[in-house]
């Protein structure tokens, strides 16, 4: 684990965007935060830049360019191969906006997802009481004006 993730587990971080290339930045840091595995909720507003994020941690991890990575939204799960410190990591990127209930969480198979070399993000997830469970922290973005984001990162302990 690096110095930057010990650290960083039981923590709450804060940062402040003014563009959608800040955003991307931003993504770029939180992926030397969070060493697998994790399962985090993106929380934020439509439109508020939660896939804009995942760009940045996608870019970090090599695990893909920020204009190959799409919103889940209507095929509900992308995933991307990547490395953090010359180790394979997986990165999952989930929409469960459109699902109504737990049955339906079921056929995704997030558990199958939630290996030690996976990184899971889950867009809505905070609608689900299973997620919430197993959810290590959260990401909330907030719009504060124009282009202008508060993103917090809160690990669990």
């Amino acid at each position: 684990m690096s110095e930057i993730a010990a650290l960083a587990a039981g923590h709450t971080y804060e940062f402040e965007t003014a563009s959608s290339a800040d955003t991307i930045a931003v993504g770029r840091k939180l992926a030397q935060l969070l060493v697998p595995p994790q399962l985090l909720i993106l929380r934020g507003d439509l439109g508020a830049g939660k896939t804009t994020l995942v760009k940045g941690i996608a870019e970090a991890l090599d695990a893909a360019d920020a204009d190959e990575v799409t919103s889940p939204t209507f095929t509900l799960l992308h995933e991307y191969g990547g490395m953090r410190e010359g180790k394979p990591v997986q990165l999952y990127h989930l929409d469960v906006y459109r699902l109504e209930g737990e049955r339906q969480l079921e056929t995704l198979g997030l558990d199958d997802l939630l290996t030690d070399d996976a990184l899971v993000f889950v867009e809505w997830g905070e609608k689900f009481k299973s997620i919430l469970a197993k959810s290590t922290g959260e990401i909330v973005i907030r719009l504060t004006g124009g282009d202008a984001r508060r993103i917090t990162l809160t690990l669990k302990g």
